[in-house]
């Protein structure tokens, strides 16, 4: 049975004395609720292990934004998939649409990134999405298809099973306009399809899509409510403890 998830990516944001004080908010916050979901925080490199040191890791999962697609070696100012696991992290967002646009990652890049976590036991949320050309020409299907099949379809059914997916409609990031629940819901659905033609009905009906685009408390509930929509990829609505259980408690609303 596939999770329902809600992680926090908190970007270039928070030094590391706020990025504490938020991750103990969000860890308060937990203990005083029953949460129908896992919670995750995505946080700066330089965060990492001392959030670690301040969650109940058991309630409240670490994830990295991003790693290295090498191993080691003379990579000046690059942070491998060993070094984001050593802090206790055990997620890591891979594929974010603004690595892919600002800092040019492509397909064969994130696949490297993809086995480096694997090999790390780090589980990677990956992510796909399209821009507003994209869903506005109507290649928005083909484009998601492709991101997926260049990065991940190459892994085995075991290894593709440890992957979360977080859809991201880019031209929704940070803009304050949303897909709707029904978009939200039909490309999901596309996705799950996809991955069915590739490894098969079981692998797919096991895999968290999560839904990335200006996802709040005030829509969480609609969007979580369509079948294929098991979460959320949370943005600027993490950086508020308040915020961020709103999300985490769409999840207990009948």
């Amino acid at each position: 049975m596939r999770k329902n998830i809600v992680a926090g990516n908190w970007k270039m944001n928070t030094t590391l004395q706020e990025g504490i004080e938020l991750a103990k908010a969000v860890n308060e916050a937990l203990k005083t609720r029953t949460a129908n979901c896992d919670v995750v925080i995505g946080v700066p490199f330089t965060h990492l292990a001392s959030v670690n040191a301040v969650i109940d890791t058991d309630k409240l999962g670490l994830s990295a934004e991003n790693c290295a697609d090498k191993a080691s070696g003379a990579y000046t100012g690059e942070v491998s998939a060993a070094m984001v696991a050593s802090t206790g992290a055990k997620y890591v967002i891979l594929g974010h649409s603004e690595r892919r646009q600002y800092y040019h990652e492509t397909a064969e890049i994130l696949k490297d990134k993809v086995n480096l976590a694997l090999a790390n036991n780090l589980t990677p949320i990956f992510c796909i999405g399209e821009v507003l050309e994209e869903r506005e020409n109507g290649t928005y299907f083909d484009v998601v298809k492709a991101q997926i099949e260049g990065s991940l379809f190459e892994l085995s059914a075991e290894d593709f099973g440890k992957i979360v997916l977080a859809y991201e409609p880019v031209w929704a990031i940070g803009t304050g306009k949303t897909a709707t629940a029904d978009q939200a819901e039909e490309i999901h659905a596309f996705i799950r399809k996809t991955i069915v033609a590739k490894y098969g009905e079981e692998v797919a009906e096991n895999t968290s899509i999560l839904y990335g685009g200006s996802c709040k408390p005030s829509n969480a509930k609609e969007l979580f409510a369509k079948p294929n929509v098991d979460g959320g990829l949370i943005g600027g609505a993490a950086l508020q403890a308040e915020s961020f259980m709103g999300i985490v408690d769409a999840f207990n609303l009948e």
